[in-house]
C-alpha cells in the first residue's frame, strides 16, 4: 500500500474519555459515517470512529427557514446567499476506540481526553489497515450501547464495512470479523444477525 498524507478535516470542541464533538471545517463535510479518524493529544494520538453526523445553525435559538421555493437547484440557495454557509456548521460525534503511543497501537480507552481545539485527521488506508488488524475495539463499540442516537448494530457494520475496504482479502477480513462478533454477542442473536446482514456481500 502506498502511503497518504493524512486529511485534515476537522477540530475538536467538546470532549470526554469515551468520545470528542468535531467541527467540520467544511459545511457537510464530514467523514463519513463508520470511517476512523484521529486526533493528536501529546504524547498519544487517539482513534474514533464517527458515530453521529449534524448539520445546524451556527445559533441554535435560530432555526433555518426554508429559502428554495423560487430555486430549481439547492446550489442555487448557497450562491443567492453566500452568507448561509458562514451561518452553518457541520459537527460530528466520534467514539474513542484506541490510541497510538511511541508506535503501539493500543485498542482501549487512552489515558487522557482529546484536547480542545486539536485537530482531527481522516486516518489513511495504511493507518485503518493497522488499526483493524487487531478487532479488540469491537468491545468497544459494543458498549456504547444506548449512548448513541444510533443503533449500535448500524455503527458496528459501517465500521467493518469501511476497514475492509483496506485488506486485500476483504472477504476473509469480514469472516473473521463475524466470527468475533458471534462471541461478543452470543446472548443477543437479533443484534448479531441485523450485523451480519449489513456486512454480508462486502
Amino acid at each position: 500500500m502506498g502511503i497518504e498524507m493524512p486529511l485534515k478535516v476537522a477540530e475538536v470542541i467538546e470532549a470526554n474519555t469515551t468520545e470528542f464533538t468535531a467541527q467540520c471545517y467544511e459545511l457537510y463535510q464530514a467523514p463519513p459515517f463508520g470511517s476512523l479518524v484521529k486526533t493528536s493529544t501529546a504524547p498519544v494520538e487517539i482513534y474514533g470512529i464517527i458515530y453521529n453526523t449534524t448539520t445546524g445553525s451556527i445559533d441554535p435559538g435560530r432555526r433555518p427557514l426554508a429559502r428554495g421555493k423560487e430555486e430549481s437547484k439547492e446550489e442555487d440557495i448557497y450562491r443567492i446567499h453566500p452568507q448561509f454557509s458562514s451561518l452553518f456548521r457541520t459537527e460530528c460525534n466520534v467514539l474513542v476506540v484506541g490510541y497510538n503511543e511511541e508506535g503501539r497501537i493500543h485498542h482501549y480507552l487512552p489515558p487522557h481526553p482529546a484536547h480542545i481545539h486539536s485537530f482531527v485527521y481522516q486516518c489513511s488506508d495504511e493507518e485503518v489497515y493497522q488499526f483493524s488488524q487487531s478487532l479488540d475495539f469491537l468491545s468497544l463499540i459494543l458498549a456504547s450501547q444506548g449512548k448513541s442516537p444510533v443503533p449500535v448494530e448500524e455503527l458496528l457494520a459501517a465500521s467493518l464495512r469501511y476497514a475492509s475496504r483496506t485488506h486485500p482479502e476483504r472477504g476473509e477480513f469480514l469472516i473473521t470479523a463475524g466470527r468475533e462478533l458471534t462471541l461478543l454477542l452470543s446472548k443477543e442473536v437479533n443484534c448479531l444477525s441485523t450485523i451480519l446482514k449489513r456486512i454480508q456481500g462486502e
